[in-house]
Protein backbone atom coordinates (compact mmCIF):
# COMPACT_ATOMS: atom_id res chain seq x y z
CA UNK A 1 0.00 0.00 0.00
CA UNK A 2 1.05 3.56 -1.04
CA UNK A 3 0.95 6.76 0.97
CA UNK A 4 1.85 10.51 0.01
CA UNK A 5 2.03 12.87 2.79
CA UNK A 6 0.86 16.71 2.06
CA UNK A 7 0.33 19.34 4.39
CA UNK A 8 2.06 20.13 8.12
CA UNK A 9 4.24 22.78 8.98
CA UNK A 10 7.26 24.18 7.13
CA UNK A 11 9.53 22.97 9.17
CA UNK A 12 7.77 19.36 9.74
CA UNK A 13 8.92 16.00 9.01
CA UNK A 14 6.52 13.70 8.72
CA UNK A 15 6.28 10.16 8.16
CA UNK A 16 5.35 6.38 8.46
CA UNK A 17 6.70 3.57 9.90
CA UNK A 18 6.03 0.22 11.64
CA UNK A 19 4.17 -1.61 9.26
CA UNK A 20 3.11 -4.58 10.46
CA UNK A 21 0.52 -7.07 9.89
CA UNK A 22 -1.41 -9.01 12.29
CA UNK A 23 -4.28 -11.64 11.59
CA UNK A 24 -4.87 -9.92 8.38
CA UNK A 25 -4.95 -6.26 9.59
CA UNK A 26 -2.60 -3.76 8.60
CA UNK A 27 -0.90 -1.53 11.15
CA UNK A 28 1.39 1.69 10.79
CA UNK A 29 2.28 4.32 12.45
CA UNK A 30 2.39 8.06 11.61
CA UNK A 31 4.70 10.40 12.71
CA UNK A 32 5.36 14.13 13.60
CA UNK A 33 8.35 15.98 14.65
CA UNK A 34 9.03 19.58 15.06
CA UNK A 35 12.09 21.45 15.27
CA UNK A 36 10.53 23.92 18.07
CA UNK A 37 7.08 23.68 20.17
CA UNK A 38 4.19 24.57 17.79
CA UNK A 39 0.88 24.68 17.21
CA UNK A 40 0.95 21.69 13.76
CA UNK A 41 -0.55 22.18 11.04
CA UNK A 42 -3.03 19.96 9.18
CA UNK A 43 -1.80 17.37 7.10
CA UNK A 44 -2.91 14.67 5.57
CA UNK A 45 -2.21 10.93 4.12
CA UNK A 46 -4.04 9.80 0.97
CA UNK A 47 -3.90 6.45 0.27
CA UNK A 48 -6.00 3.83 -1.99
CA UNK A 49 -8.26 0.87 -1.58
CA UNK A 50 -9.83 -1.38 -4.35
CA UNK A 51 -13.78 -0.60 -4.82
CA UNK A 52 -14.71 -4.03 -5.68
CA UNK A 53 -18.09 -5.48 -4.50
CA UNK A 54 -18.05 -2.42 -1.99
CA UNK A 55 -21.67 -0.92 -1.75
CA UNK A 56 -21.80 1.91 0.73
CA UNK A 57 -19.85 3.78 3.80
CA UNK A 58 -20.54 2.89 7.45
CA UNK A 59 -20.13 5.72 10.72
CA UNK A 60 -21.85 6.16 13.41
CA UNK A 61 -21.68 10.05 12.63
CA UNK A 62 -22.93 9.25 8.95
CA UNK A 63 -26.63 9.15 9.78
CA UNK A 64 -28.64 9.51 6.88
CA UNK A 65 -27.02 9.44 3.36
CA UNK A 66 -24.17 6.72 3.27
CA UNK A 67 -23.37 6.46 -0.39
CA UNK A 68 -19.85 5.79 -1.67
CA UNK A 69 -19.52 9.70 -2.90
CA UNK A 70 -17.36 10.74 -5.45
CA UNK A 71 -13.25 11.39 -4.57
CA UNK A 72 -14.06 15.41 -4.76
CA UNK A 73 -16.73 15.51 -2.26
CA UNK A 74 -16.37 12.68 -0.15
CA UNK A 75 -17.50 11.16 2.64
CA UNK A 76 -16.07 12.29 5.75
CA UNK A 77 -16.21 11.11 9.61
CA UNK A 78 -14.47 14.12 11.85
CA UNK A 79 -13.36 12.89 15.05
CA UNK A 80 -12.15 14.86 18.39
CA UNK A 81 -12.40 13.74 22.22
CA UNK A 82 -16.12 15.34 22.37
CA UNK A 83 -16.88 14.66 18.73
CA UNK A 84 -17.34 11.07 17.49
CA UNK A 85 -15.02 8.68 17.01
CA UNK A 86 -12.05 8.25 14.14
CA UNK A 87 -13.59 5.01 12.94
CA UNK A 88 -14.78 5.07 8.88
CA UNK A 89 -15.47 1.66 7.07
CA UNK A 90 -16.72 0.55 3.69
CA UNK A 91 -19.73 -2.21 3.04
CA UNK A 92 -20.30 -4.63 0.58
CA UNK A 93 -24.07 -4.97 -0.19
CA UNK A 94 -24.09 -8.26 1.65
CA UNK A 95 -22.92 -6.89 5.14
CA UNK A 96 -19.37 -7.54 4.73
CA UNK A 97 -16.55 -6.07 5.66
CA UNK A 98 -14.38 -4.26 2.87
CA UNK A 99 -12.43 -1.84 4.59
CA UNK A 100 -12.71 -0.54 8.16
CA UNK A 101 -9.92 2.18 8.87
CA UNK A 102 -9.32 3.56 12.40
CA UNK A 103 -6.94 5.56 14.39
CA UNK A 104 -5.60 5.20 18.07
CA UNK A 105 -6.15 8.52 18.97
CA UNK A 106 -9.59 9.36 19.44
CA UNK A 107 -8.64 13.26 21.29
CA UNK A 108 -7.01 14.87 18.84
CA UNK A 109 -8.77 16.75 15.76
CA UNK A 110 -9.20 14.75 13.27
CA UNK A 111 -11.04 13.87 9.84
CA UNK A 112 -11.45 10.61 7.84
CA UNK A 113 -12.72 10.84 4.44
CA UNK A 114 -13.11 8.30 1.49
CA UNK A 115 -14.23 9.00 -2.10
CA UNK A 116 -14.68 6.88 -5.51
CA UNK A 117 -11.73 7.57 -7.83
CA UNK A 118 -13.30 7.82 -11.64
CA UNK A 119 -10.04 7.20 -13.34
CA UNK A 120 -9.45 3.96 -12.40
CA UNK A 121 -12.50 3.24 -9.51
CA UNK A 122 -10.49 2.50 -6.70
CA UNK A 123 -10.90 4.19 -3.04
CA UNK A 124 -9.59 7.20 -2.21
CA UNK A 125 -8.79 7.85 1.64
CA UNK A 126 -7.73 10.65 3.30
CA UNK A 127 -6.45 11.18 6.80
CA UNK A 128 -6.24 14.45 7.93
CA UNK A 129 -4.61 15.41 11.39
CA UNK A 130 -5.17 18.95 13.28
CA UNK A 131 -8.43 19.92 11.35
CA UNK A 132 -8.78 22.63 14.34
CA UNK A 133 -6.34 24.20 16.92
CA UNK A 134 -4.51 22.01 19.29
CA UNK A 135 -1.64 23.29 21.90
CA UNK A 136 1.87 23.34 20.47
CA UNK A 137 4.16 20.47 20.62
CA UNK A 138 7.01 19.36 18.94
CA UNK A 139 5.92 15.31 18.76
CA UNK A 140 2.77 13.48 17.66
CA UNK A 141 2.20 9.35 16.82
CA UNK A 142 -0.64 7.61 16.40
CA UNK A 143 -1.70 4.14 14.73
CA UNK A 144 -3.72 3.44 12.17
CA UNK A 145 -5.21 0.14 11.44
CA UNK A 146 -6.93 -0.74 7.92
CA UNK A 147 -8.80 -4.45 8.45
CA UNK A 148 -9.75 -5.34 4.99
CA UNK A 149 -10.33 -8.96 5.98
CA UNK A 150 -13.75 -10.81 4.34
CA UNK A 151 -16.08 -10.78 7.92
CA UNK A 152 -19.39 -9.16 8.23
CA UNK A 153 -19.09 -5.68 9.05
CA UNK A 154 -20.70 -5.58 12.31
CA UNK A 155 -17.67 -8.43 13.34
CA UNK A 156 -14.76 -5.20 12.30
CA UNK A 157 -16.27 -2.49 13.81
CA UNK A 158 -16.81 -4.63 17.56
CA UNK A 159 -13.10 -5.98 17.00
CA UNK A 160 -11.95 -1.74 16.92
CA UNK A 161 -13.67 -0.86 19.49
CA UNK A 162 -11.77 -3.98 21.49
CA UNK A 163 -8.61 -2.38 20.19
CA UNK A 164 -9.57 0.92 21.11
CA UNK A 165 -10.09 -0.56 24.79
CA UNK A 166 -6.79 -2.91 25.13
CA UNK A 167 -4.11 -1.32 23.49
CA UNK A 168 -5.36 2.34 22.91
CA UNK A 169 -5.78 3.19 26.54
CA UNK A 170 -9.60 3.74 26.41
CA UNK A 171 -10.54 1.23 28.75
CA UNK A 172 -14.38 1.54 29.69
CA UNK A 173 -16.08 3.40 32.72
CA UNK A 174 -17.84 1.06 35.26
CA UNK A 175 -21.37 0.53 34.38
CA UNK A 176 -23.96 0.50 37.42
CA UNK A 177 -26.83 -1.83 37.01
CA UNK A 178 -29.38 1.11 37.14
CA UNK A 179 -27.55 2.13 34.13
CA UNK A 180 -29.24 -0.95 32.32
CA UNK A 181 -32.79 -0.61 33.53
CA UNK A 182 -35.86 0.82 31.74
CA UNK A 183 -36.02 5.22 32.94
CA UNK A 184 -38.58 7.83 32.98
CA UNK A 185 -37.40 11.14 31.69
CA UNK A 186 -38.95 13.95 31.80
CA UNK A 187 -38.15 16.29 28.88
CA UNK A 188 -40.64 15.58 26.56
CA UNK A 189 -43.51 15.29 28.73
CA UNK A 190 -42.82 18.52 30.99
CA UNK A 191 -40.13 20.69 29.36
CA UNK A 192 -39.40 23.09 31.70
CA UNK A 193 -42.82 23.05 33.31
CA UNK A 194 -41.62 20.75 36.46
CA UNK A 195 -43.76 20.01 39.43
CA UNK A 196 -43.37 18.16 42.33
CA UNK A 197 -46.55 16.33 42.89
CA UNK A 198 -46.50 15.54 39.22
CA UNK A 199 -43.50 14.07 39.00
CA UNK A 200 -43.95 11.56 42.31
CA UNK A 201 -47.02 10.77 41.00
CA UNK A 202 -45.39 10.04 37.28
CA UNK A 203 -42.56 7.89 39.42
CA UNK A 204 -45.11 5.94 40.97
CA UNK A 205 -46.96 5.14 37.94
CA UNK A 206 -43.54 4.52 36.05
CA UNK A 207 -41.95 2.23 39.25
CA UNK A 208 -45.04 0.40 38.40
CA UNK A 209 -44.69 -0.88 34.92
CA UNK A 210 -40.86 -1.46 34.76
CA UNK A 211 -38.97 2.06 34.77
CA UNK A 212 -36.13 2.13 37.78
CA UNK A 213 -34.72 6.06 37.35
CA UNK A 214 -36.28 9.36 36.51
CA UNK A 215 -34.67 12.33 34.84
CA UNK A 216 -35.34 15.60 35.39
CA UNK A 217 -34.36 18.04 32.84
CA UNK A 218 -33.49 20.93 32.09
CA UNK A 219 -36.00 23.66 34.15
CA UNK A 220 -35.00 22.86 37.24
CA UNK A 221 -32.95 25.72 37.81
CA UNK A 222 -35.02 28.64 36.28
CA UNK A 223 -38.59 29.89 37.04
CA UNK A 224 -38.44 30.68 33.20
CA UNK A 225 -40.13 28.80 30.93
CA UNK A 226 -39.45 30.15 27.54
CA UNK A 227 -36.66 27.50 26.71
CA UNK A 228 -32.88 28.74 25.98
CA UNK A 229 -30.05 28.53 28.19
CA UNK A 230 -29.70 32.43 29.11
CA UNK A 231 -30.65 31.57 32.99
CA UNK A 232 -28.11 28.60 33.04
CA UNK A 233 -24.77 28.89 34.74
CA UNK A 234 -25.69 29.13 38.84
CA UNK A 235 -27.07 25.90 38.96
CA UNK A 236 -29.69 27.16 42.07
CA UNK A 237 -32.43 25.65 42.10
CA UNK A 238 -35.68 27.24 41.50
CA UNK A 239 -37.60 27.49 44.84
CA UNK A 240 -41.40 27.94 42.93
CA UNK A 241 -40.83 24.44 41.54
CA UNK A 242 -38.63 22.89 44.13
CA UNK A 243 -39.03 24.52 47.26
CA UNK A 244 -36.90 21.50 49.12
CA UNK A 245 -34.37 19.82 46.21
CA UNK A 246 -33.31 17.36 48.90
CA UNK A 247 -36.56 16.32 50.36
CA UNK A 248 -37.82 16.24 46.50
CA UNK A 249 -35.26 13.57 46.58
CA UNK A 250 -36.18 11.81 49.11
CA UNK A 251 -39.99 11.15 48.15
CA UNK A 252 -38.32 9.87 44.35
CA UNK A 253 -35.98 7.74 46.32
CA UNK A 254 -39.33 6.79 48.58
CA UNK A 255 -40.78 5.20 45.55
CA UNK A 256 -38.38 2.92 44.63
CA UNK A 257 -36.62 4.58 41.65
CA UNK A 258 -33.35 6.91 41.25
CA UNK A 259 -33.17 9.82 40.33
CA UNK A 260 -30.64 12.09 37.69
CA UNK A 261 -30.56 15.47 37.56
CA UNK A 262 -29.57 17.71 34.26
CA UNK A 263 -27.22 20.05 33.27
CA UNK A 264 -25.89 21.89 30.51
CA UNK A 265 -22.47 21.77 31.09
CA UNK A 266 -20.36 24.28 29.05
CA UNK A 267 -23.28 27.09 29.18
CA UNK A 268 -23.30 30.21 31.16
CA UNK A 269 -26.01 32.64 30.44
CA UNK A 270 -26.38 36.20 30.36
CA UNK A 271 -28.75 36.56 33.03
CA UNK A 272 -26.50 34.59 35.62
CA UNK A 273 -25.65 35.51 38.21
CA UNK A 274 -21.80 34.33 37.68
CA UNK A 275 -21.61 35.52 34.63
CA UNK A 276 -19.62 38.66 35.57
CA UNK A 277 -17.28 36.27 37.83
CA UNK A 278 -16.53 34.54 33.84
CA UNK A 279 -16.83 36.40 30.96
CA UNK A 280 -13.67 36.56 30.28
CA UNK A 281 -12.91 32.91 29.98
CA UNK A 282 -15.23 31.75 27.76
CA UNK A 283 -14.83 30.40 24.02
CA UNK A 284 -16.88 32.48 22.16
CA UNK A 285 -17.17 36.10 22.26
CA UNK A 286 -20.00 38.35 23.75
CA UNK A 287 -22.07 39.82 21.61
CA UNK A 288 -25.37 41.67 22.18
CA UNK A 289 -27.31 39.26 19.90
CA UNK A 290 -26.41 35.54 21.98
CA UNK A 291 -28.11 34.42 25.23
CA UNK A 292 -25.45 31.91 26.70
CA UNK A 293 -22.17 31.33 25.96
CA UNK A 294 -19.55 28.17 26.62
CA UNK A 295 -16.82 28.39 29.44
CA UNK A 296 -13.41 27.99 28.50
CA UNK A 297 -12.43 24.82 30.72
CA UNK A 298 -8.84 25.44 30.01
CA UNK A 299 -9.86 27.55 32.72
CA UNK A 300 -8.80 26.04 36.33
CA UNK A 301 -11.40 27.97 38.03
CA UNK A 302 -13.98 27.18 35.33
CA UNK A 303 -13.12 23.47 36.22
CA UNK A 304 -13.08 23.74 39.69
CA UNK A 305 -16.76 25.79 40.14
CA UNK A 306 -17.75 22.81 38.29
CA UNK A 307 -16.70 20.03 39.78
CA UNK A 308 -18.40 21.84 42.76
CA UNK A 309 -21.90 21.98 41.57
CA UNK A 310 -21.55 18.63 40.04
CA UNK A 311 -20.54 17.58 43.87
CA UNK A 312 -23.14 18.98 45.46
CA UNK A 313 -25.75 18.35 42.92
CA UNK A 314 -24.93 13.91 44.19
CA UNK A 315 -23.80 14.50 48.39
CA UNK A 316 -25.47 17.46 49.38
CA UNK A 317 -28.65 16.98 47.26
CA UNK A 318 -28.93 12.91 47.03
CA UNK A 319 -29.20 12.83 43.50
CA UNK A 320 -28.23 9.22 41.66
CA UNK A 321 -26.38 10.69 38.68
CA UNK A 322 -26.25 13.44 36.36
CA UNK A 323 -27.25 14.39 32.74
CA UNK A 324 -24.18 16.43 31.38
CA UNK A 325 -24.95 17.83 28.39
CA UNK A 326 -23.45 19.42 25.28
CA UNK A 327 -19.94 19.14 25.58
CA UNK A 328 -19.46 18.73 21.96
CA UNK A 329 -20.08 22.75 22.62
CA UNK A 330 -16.69 22.98 23.45
CA UNK A 331 -15.61 24.47 20.69
CA UNK A 332 -12.53 27.18 20.19
CA UNK A 333 -13.47 30.36 18.52
CA UNK A 334 -13.03 34.07 18.17
CA UNK A 335 -10.93 35.26 21.30
CA UNK A 336 -10.21 31.84 22.74
CA UNK A 337 -7.92 31.37 20.08
CA UNK A 338 -5.11 33.52 21.61
CA UNK A 339 -2.77 32.38 23.62
CA UNK A 340 -3.53 33.03 27.70
CA UNK A 341 -1.22 32.61 30.45
CA UNK A 342 -3.82 32.45 32.84
CA UNK A 343 -4.45 29.31 31.72
CA UNK A 344 -3.34 25.65 32.77
CA UNK A 345 -4.01 24.20 30.19
CA UNK A 346 -3.73 25.36 26.15
CA UNK A 347 -4.93 22.38 24.52
CA UNK A 348 -8.67 22.28 24.52
CA UNK A 349 -9.43 18.05 24.31
CA UNK A 350 -6.46 17.87 27.14
CA UNK A 351 -8.99 20.46 29.22
CA UNK A 352 -12.32 18.16 28.39
CA UNK A 353 -10.39 15.26 29.37
CA UNK A 354 -8.99 16.72 32.59
CA UNK A 355 -12.41 18.27 33.51
CA UNK A 356 -13.99 14.79 32.91
CA UNK A 357 -11.96 12.29 34.59
CA UNK A 358 -11.88 14.82 37.77
CA UNK A 359 -15.71 15.32 37.29
CA UNK A 360 -16.35 11.47 37.48
CA UNK A 361 -13.52 11.06 39.86
CA UNK A 362 -15.19 13.31 42.28
CA UNK A 363 -18.47 11.82 41.94
CA UNK A 364 -17.61 8.38 42.01
CA UNK A 365 -15.96 9.22 45.28
CA UNK A 366 -19.22 10.12 46.35
CA UNK A 367 -21.13 7.52 45.08
CA UNK A 368 -19.40 4.66 43.36
CA UNK A 369 -22.63 3.55 41.84
CA UNK A 370 -23.04 7.03 40.03
CA UNK A 371 -25.42 7.36 36.68
CA UNK A 372 -23.64 9.80 34.04
CA UNK A 373 -25.48 9.93 30.44
CA UNK A 374 -23.70 11.67 27.22
CA UNK A 375 -25.09 11.58 24.39
CA UNK A 376 -24.53 12.03 20.50
CA UNK A 377 -21.90 13.00 19.32
CA UNK A 378 -20.08 12.87 21.97
CA UNK A 379 -20.21 9.13 22.34
CA UNK A 380 -16.94 7.94 21.10
CA UNK A 381 -13.94 5.93 22.94
CA UNK A 382 -12.15 8.63 25.04
CA UNK A 383 -16.33 9.40 26.37
CA UNK A 384 -16.53 5.96 27.68
CA UNK A 385 -13.91 6.21 29.87
CA UNK A 386 -16.00 8.58 31.63
CA UNK A 387 -19.67 8.31 31.52
CA UNK A 388 -21.51 4.89 31.69
CA UNK A 389 -24.77 5.94 29.83
CA UNK A 390 -24.54 6.79 26.45
CA UNK A 391 -28.08 7.80 24.49
CA UNK A 392 -29.27 8.95 21.01
CA UNK A 393 -29.01 12.39 20.18
CA UNK A 394 -33.21 14.08 20.33
CA UNK A 395 -35.50 12.81 17.91
CA UNK A 396 -38.85 13.25 19.34
CA UNK A 397 -41.50 10.35 17.54
CA UNK A 398 -38.78 9.37 15.31
CA UNK A 399 -38.82 5.45 15.18
CA UNK A 400 -36.21 5.70 12.47
CA UNK A 401 -33.64 7.96 13.41
CA UNK A 402 -33.92 6.10 17.24
CA UNK A 403 -33.74 2.22 15.63
CA UNK A 404 -30.87 3.51 13.37
CA UNK A 405 -28.49 5.38 16.07
CA UNK A 406 -29.69 2.65 18.99
CA UNK A 407 -27.83 0.02 16.56
CA UNK A 408 -24.95 2.43 15.75
CA UNK A 409 -24.05 3.26 19.42
CA UNK A 410 -24.75 -0.74 20.44
CA UNK A 411 -21.78 -1.75 17.37
CA UNK A 412 -19.36 1.13 18.76
CA UNK A 413 -20.02 1.09 22.75
CA UNK A 414 -19.20 -2.49 24.17
CA UNK A 415 -20.67 -3.17 27.24
CA UNK A 416 -21.12 0.70 28.15
CA UNK A 417 -25.04 0.93 28.48
CA UNK A 418 -26.86 2.65 25.06
CA UNK A 419 -29.93 4.19 25.66
CA UNK A 420 -32.72 5.22 23.02
CA UNK A 421 -33.56 9.21 22.66
CA UNK A 422 -36.86 9.46 25.02
CA UNK A 423 -39.89 7.87 23.22
CA UNK A 424 -43.18 9.87 22.76
CA UNK A 425 -45.67 9.69 20.73
CA UNK A 426 -49.48 10.94 19.80
CA UNK A 427 -52.16 10.04 22.31
CA UNK A 428 -54.14 9.56 19.05
CA UNK A 429 -51.81 7.26 17.72
CA UNK A 430 -53.39 3.51 16.72
CA UNK A 431 -51.92 1.70 19.61
CA UNK A 432 -49.66 -0.66 17.30
CA UNK A 433 -48.15 3.04 15.83
CA UNK A 434 -47.46 4.08 19.27
CA UNK A 435 -45.30 0.07 19.88
CA UNK A 436 -43.35 1.36 16.97
CA UNK A 437 -41.29 3.18 18.95
CA UNK A 438 -40.73 0.62 21.54
CA UNK A 439 -39.82 -1.73 19.00
CA UNK A 440 -37.50 0.10 17.42
CA UNK A 441 -34.86 0.63 20.43
CA UNK A 442 -35.49 -3.28 21.70
CA UNK A 443 -31.61 -3.39 21.16
CA UNK A 444 -30.86 -0.51 23.74
CA UNK A 445 -31.96 0.38 27.05
CA UNK A 446 -35.91 2.38 27.22
CA UNK A 447 -35.80 5.57 27.95
CA UNK A 448 -39.83 6.82 28.32
CA UNK A 449 -41.39 10.44 28.43
CA UNK A 450 -45.02 10.31 28.19
CA UNK A 451 -47.32 11.63 30.76
CA UNK A 452 -48.27 7.78 31.91
CA UNK A 453 -51.45 9.55 33.80
CA UNK A 454 -53.02 10.67 31.15
CA UNK A 455 -51.84 7.77 28.74
CA UNK A 456 -55.09 6.34 26.62
CA UNK A 457 -55.58 2.29 28.37
CA UNK A 458 -54.41 0.84 25.62
CA UNK A 459 -51.14 2.85 25.23
CA UNK A 460 -50.20 2.25 29.11
CA UNK A 461 -50.93 -1.91 28.14
CA UNK A 462 -48.47 -1.73 25.30
CA UNK A 463 -46.14 -0.48 26.78
CA UNK A 464 -46.39 -2.17 30.46
CA UNK A 465 -46.43 -5.33 28.17
CA UNK A 466 -42.86 -4.37 25.99
CA UNK A 467 -41.43 -3.07 29.53
CA UNK A 468 -41.74 -6.54 30.79
CA UNK A 469 -41.02 -8.16 27.35
CA UNK A 470 -37.52 -5.64 27.35
CA UNK A 471 -36.45 -6.56 30.84
CA UNK A 472 -37.19 -10.46 30.32
CA UNK A 473 -35.18 -10.59 27.92
CA UNK A 474 -32.63 -7.65 27.77
CA UNK A 475 -29.81 -10.43 28.28
CA UNK A 476 -30.12 -11.46 24.70
CA UNK A 477 -31.11 -7.99 23.71
CA UNK A 478 -28.60 -5.95 25.30
CA UNK A 479 -25.73 -8.50 26.07
CA UNK A 480 -25.77 -10.64 23.03
CA UNK A 481 -24.36 -10.24 20.15
CA UNK A 482 -25.75 -8.26 17.72
CA UNK A 483 -25.97 -7.97 13.43
CA UNK A 484 -27.65 -5.59 11.69
CA UNK A 485 -28.36 -6.01 8.07
CA UNK A 486 -28.29 -3.23 5.47
CA UNK A 487 -26.97 -0.17 7.39
CA UNK A 488 -27.55 2.09 3.81
CA UNK A 489 -30.88 1.08 4.30
CA UNK A 490 -31.40 2.06 8.40
CA UNK A 491 -31.05 -1.27 9.11
CA UNK A 492 -33.99 -3.89 7.34
CA UNK A 493 -33.45 -6.49 10.14
CA UNK A 494 -31.63 -6.68 13.26
CA UNK A 495 -31.35 -9.59 15.78
CA UNK A 496 -28.90 -10.45 18.82
CA UNK A 497 -28.46 -13.67 19.58
CA UNK A 498 -27.14 -15.49 23.11
CA UNK A 499 -27.15 -19.14 24.36
CA UNK A 500 -28.86 -20.48 21.62
CA UNK A 501 -31.84 -18.00 21.48
CA UNK A 502 -32.31 -14.75 18.79
CA UNK A 503 -34.36 -12.18 19.18
CA UNK A 504 -34.96 -10.54 15.50
CA UNK A 505 -36.58 -7.35 14.70
CA UNK A 506 -38.06 -7.08 11.15
CA UNK A 507 -37.75 -3.44 10.07
CA UNK A 508 -38.26 -4.03 6.35
CA UNK A 509 -37.44 -7.11 5.66
CA UNK A 510 -40.06 -9.92 6.60
CA UNK A 511 -37.78 -13.16 6.85
CA UNK A 512 -36.48 -14.97 9.80
CA UNK A 513 -33.80 -18.09 10.46
CA UNK A 514 -34.89 -19.81 13.14
CA UNK A 515 -32.34 -23.19 12.15
CA UNK A 516 -29.65 -22.26 14.47
CA UNK A 517 -31.31 -21.37 17.25
CA UNK A 518 -33.26 -23.38 20.26
CA UNK A 519 -35.76 -20.05 21.02
CA UNK A 520 -36.74 -17.80 18.14
CA UNK A 521 -38.66 -14.27 18.82
CA UNK A 522 -39.38 -12.10 15.48
CA UNK A 523 -40.99 -8.40 16.11
CA UNK A 524 -42.87 -7.12 13.50
CA UNK A 525 -42.55 -4.15 12.62
CA UNK A 526 -42.95 -3.85 8.98
CA UNK A 527 -45.67 -3.38 6.99
CA UNK A 528 -45.82 -6.54 6.04
CA UNK A 529 -48.82 -8.52 7.29
CA UNK A 530 -46.81 -11.32 7.89
CA UNK A 531 -43.39 -13.01 9.26
CA UNK A 532 -41.55 -15.97 6.88
CA UNK A 533 -39.77 -18.63 9.18
CA UNK A 534 -37.54 -20.60 7.75
CA UNK A 535 -36.19 -24.10 9.93
CA UNK A 536 -38.92 -24.04 12.24
CA UNK A 537 -40.13 -27.01 11.23
CA UNK A 538 -41.50 -28.51 13.89
CA UNK A 539 -41.29 -26.40 16.42
CA UNK A 540 -44.51 -24.69 18.25
CA UNK A 541 -45.09 -21.25 17.74
CA UNK A 542 -47.19 -18.46 19.70
CA UNK A 543 -48.07 -14.90 18.48
CA UNK A 544 -48.74 -11.79 20.04
CA UNK A 545 -50.65 -8.64 19.73
CA UNK A 546 -48.66 -4.99 20.91
CA UNK A 547 -50.66 -5.41 24.08
CA UNK A 548 -49.26 -9.74 24.94
CA UNK A 549 -52.42 -10.96 23.84
CA UNK A 550 -52.84 -14.22 22.44
CA UNK A 551 -53.94 -14.16 18.78
CA UNK A 552 -52.85 -17.60 17.63
CA UNK A 553 -50.63 -20.95 18.59
CA UNK A 554 -49.65 -23.89 16.60
CA UNK A 555 -46.69 -25.94 15.70
CA UNK A 556 -44.67 -25.06 12.33
CA UNK A 557 -45.79 -27.50 9.70
CA UNK A 558 -43.21 -26.51 6.40
CA UNK A 559 -39.53 -25.91 6.45
CA UNK A 560 -40.46 -22.54 4.86
CA UNK A 561 -44.20 -21.06 6.69
CA UNK A 562 -45.30 -17.64 6.51
CA UNK A 563 -47.13 -16.54 9.60
CA UNK A 564 -49.67 -13.41 10.35
CA UNK A 565 -48.02 -11.58 12.76
CA UNK A 566 -49.88 -7.75 13.26
CA UNK A 567 -47.84 -4.75 13.12
CA UNK A 568 -46.06 -4.31 16.00
CA UNK A 569 -46.66 -7.81 17.33
CA UNK A 570 -44.31 -11.05 17.69
CA UNK A 571 -43.95 -14.68 16.97
CA UNK A 572 -42.35 -16.84 19.56
CA UNK A 573 -40.89 -20.19 18.05
CA UNK A 574 -39.65 -23.15 20.19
Amino acid sequence: MQFRITGGNPDAKIWIDNHAEKDGILYFDINMSLVSEQIPKEFKIVFYTPCVDTYSVWSPSIRYERSLKIDWGKQRTSSRLAHWMPLHALVSAKGENRAAVAISDAKTPICLRSGVREEDSTIEWELVFFTTSVMPMKQYKATVRIDMRNIAYCDAIRDIVSWWENECGYAPAYVPEHARLPMNSLWYSFHQQLDVEQIIKECRLSKAIGMDTVIVDDGWQTDDNNRGYQFCGDWEVSSQKFPDIKDFVSRVHETGMKVMLWFSVPYIGVDAKNYTVFQDMLLDEPNKRKKHFALDPRYKAVRDYLIGIYAKAVGEWGFDGLKLDFIDEFVLKGKSLEYDPRRDHQSLENAIDTLMTDVTAALRTINPQVLIEFRQSYVGPAIRKYGNMLRVCDCPNDALINRQDIINLRLTSGSTAVHSDMLMWHPDEPVENAALQMVSVLYGVPQISVKLETLPEAHRKMLAFYLAFWRDHRDTLIDGKLYAENPESAYSIVYAEKSGKAIFTCYTDSRVDCSSYSETIAVNASRHATLLLKGADGKRYQVLDCMGNTIEAGTVNAALCEIEVPLSGMVCVQ
